[in-house]
């Protein structure tokens, strides 16, 4: 898939937000594993920023547990075009396959079609009995 916005600019402020809001992770906790020079304002603004420098985000990607190509790469409005795309194709595909397998199969009509099945052939089954059992009458009668 292609990036139809050249040059498209990643937030990495934001991705550290995105990325820590996910995890559950509270920016005073994500300042306590920083150091004991981070609080919790410190990293306000830090989420604000548009670049944040390597060395800091291998730190915050060793906090979070993540990679540092996850902060560095995250571009949330291509993700949420890529997931509105995958769900929109997903439904239309289910609902076809529910429109195709009620058109073709109903449940309830196909055990009402199974039992019917079922019945007629008992039907058949009892006659050929009868017939049978005719048929035994006439030869012992013959003998």
């Amino acid at each position: 898939m292609t990036d139809t916005t050249p040059n498209r600019k990643i937030h990495q402020g934001r991705n550290v937000k995105r990325f820590r809001e996910i995890l559950g992770i509270k920016q005073d906790t994500l300042a306590y594993e920083l150091g004991d020079d981070w609080n919790q304002q410190k990293i306000s603004l830090l989420e604000q920023k548009e670049t944040i420098e390597t060395p800091l985000l291998k730190q915050i990607s060793v906090a979070l547990k993540i990679p540092v190509e996850a902060i560095e790469n995250f571009d949330e409005e291509q993700a949420v075009n890529i997931i509105a795309n995958t769900i929109t194709n997903n439904d239309n595909a289910v609902m076809h396959s529910l429109y195709i397998n009620n058109a073709t199969i109903n449940p309830i009509e196909k055990i009402v079609q199974l039992h019917e099945e079922k019945i007629a052939l008992y039907e058949r089954m009892l006659n050929e009995k009868d017939e049978m059992m005719a048929r035994l009458e006439k030869l012992i009668q013959g003998k």
